[in-house]
């Protein structure tokens, strides 16, 4: 048998490596976590175990669905380990929903296959740069409804998470980039943008989540402009499902 090409050993079963980083709900001093985001890494000893390296790779090939179904099956499987009832994040591009027509039967068969109700899953859309078949597109998401999935729309501000998509999307989570969370305790302006990022999710019915909070200033400077939902390095790295992180009791003004 001939030497396997790179997009083979991606998809062979059980060489995606997977991590969790929870979403959390910093509310009054407490922590509590809203759900847990899966990162997914490339095979280990390979050029590309770094994320946007994989990912990169895979659009690059012509396979982001045939990768995004690997992610899929090694996030739902690593998650039976997970505390009963966990929540899970994950990650789909946009093309994988408006051009795989079984992406929805996927993943509905393999999250029964790992007895984890699609309830329990956030669709975190990502790279969601056109053309496609914004028919299909919308019709995938009608579909990840029915069965009880939500979705959150990744990178908000940023690049093609615009407008559009945002009233294509219609998501239950708006998740801004660091890119306007970092300085925003001395940033006026960047208040302004997640102050209006929030305001905007609201009067959707959906909820804000801050990515890339690294300090205790940027978590305070969120919270005051009434983002509760929070995500990044203060609370420590991503990390396997046997060894996540549990927020102390204690408040969170002590991390």
């Amino acid at each position: 048998m001939g030497r396997r090409s790179l997009l083979e050993r991606i998809l062979e079963p059980g060489a995606l490596r997977v991590l969790f980083q929870p979403v959390l709900e910093a509310e009054a001093d407490r922590l509590r976590i809203h759900y847990l985001e899966s990162l997914v890494r490339g095979p280990e000893g390979t050029s590309v175990e770094a994320p946007e390296i994989l990912f990169d790779y895979a659009s690059r090939k012509n396979a982001a669905a045939a990768v995004d179904r690997a992610c899929v099956s090694a996030i739902l499987a690593n998650a039976r380990v997970l505390p009963p009832g966990s929540t899970l994040g994950i990650n789909v591009h946009a093309s994988t929903l408006a051009h795989d027509p079984e992406f929805l039967s996927f993943l509905g068969d393999t999250a029964s296959l790992n007895l984890i109700d699609p309830s329990r899953v956030v669709i975190e859309i990502v790279e969601h740069a056109p053309p496609w078949d914004m028919a299909a597109f919308r019709t995938s998401l009608e579909g990840l409804r029915d069965i009880g999935v939500r979705i959150a729309l990744d990178d908000v501000g940023l690049g093609h998470s615009n407008f559009l998509m945002i009233l294509e999307c219609r998501p239950e989570y708006f998740k801004i980039d660091r890119y306007f969370v970092a300085d925003s305790p001395r940033d006026f302006h960047r208040r302004v943008v997640l102050a209006s990022i929030a305001e905007l999710a609201a009067r959707f019915g959906a909820q804000t989540i801050a990515e890339g909070v690294e300090t205790q200033a940027e978590l305070d400077a969120v919270r005051s402009l009434g983002i509760r939902l929070v995500q990044g390095w203060l609370f420590g790295p991503a990390r396997p499902a046997a060894h996540l992180w549990v927020p102390p009791a204690n408040k969170w003004s002590a991390l």
